[in-house]
């Protein structure tokens, strides 16, 4: 069996961190309104509903909150939807690991970045500036994942873009949702968290409102497994 390295030692990302990053982004920002209970409602199943939580209970719980709040049953769907994706995080980090990896063993390997289709690159990512944002983010990712795989490159954005093509829940309410889901307990992804807490500040939402989902995330529970 080949011996697998140990892991690289890394500093586990907090609470305060996420925090402190916040307050970074949100210097200059207006207070504004607080959360209504609708986007609450729906923050507080997505992070219950999210894979990286996956309380069934809560889950069940919230849905119910949020139609009592009153959310349509397509307007849930359309969260579960956005939250579904939180599993690109995988594409984010492996695949950049993987191209850089499999480069080291073999360069001559034929995923080398001559080999990128610029036709696909031209129609999904193009000069999009919400592309560009998580190209800041998280550097090489989409270069990596179209040498590696063309068919997943496009499924991403394909698969992605679904809850934006539906519309039935604001923009803004959508990227609280996933930058709550990214501060979870569970997740503490600082890439994804920056780049929708952005996302959200450029659509208008104020530091308080923010700061709601962040105490929303901050109670979520960890996971405790499916039966």
């Amino acid at each position: 069996m080949t011996e697998v390295p140990p892991a690289r030692d890394s500093t586990a990302v907090t609470s305060a961190e996420i925090r402190a990053v916040a307050a970074d982004a949100l210097r200059g920002v207006a207070d504004g309104d607080g959360m209504d209970d609708l986007t609450a409602a729906l923050i507080g199943l997505s992070v219950r509903a999210v894979a990286t939580t996956m309380d069934v209970e809560g889950s069940e719980r919230y849905i119910r909150v949020a139609l009592a709040a009153g959310a349509t049953s397509a307007q849930v769907q359309e969260v579960l939807t956005v939250v579904a994706a939180i599993g690109v995080h995988t594409f984010f980090e492996s695949s950049r690991q993987l191209a850089r990896i499999a480069a080291e063993l073999d360069p001559a390997d034929s995923t080398a970045p001559a080999t990128v289709d610029r036709e696909l690159w031209a129609r999904y990512v193009g000069d999009d500036p919400y592309w560009a944002r998580v190209e800041v983010e998280v550097p090489g990712f989409f270069d990596a994942l179209l040498r590696m795989s063309p068919h997943a490159f496009g499924a991403f954005f394909e698969f992605c873009s679904v809850p934006w093509k539906s519309r039935t829940v604001p923009a803004l309410t959508k990227e609280l949702v996933s930058l709550a889901c990214d501060a979870t307990p569970g997740h503490r992804y600082l890439p994804g968290f920056r780049l929708h807490l952005a996302n959200a500040v450029e659509l208008g939402a104020g530091a308080r409102i923010v700061r709601d989902a962040l105490c929303i995330a901050e109670k979520t529970p960890m996971h405790r497994g499916v039966r």
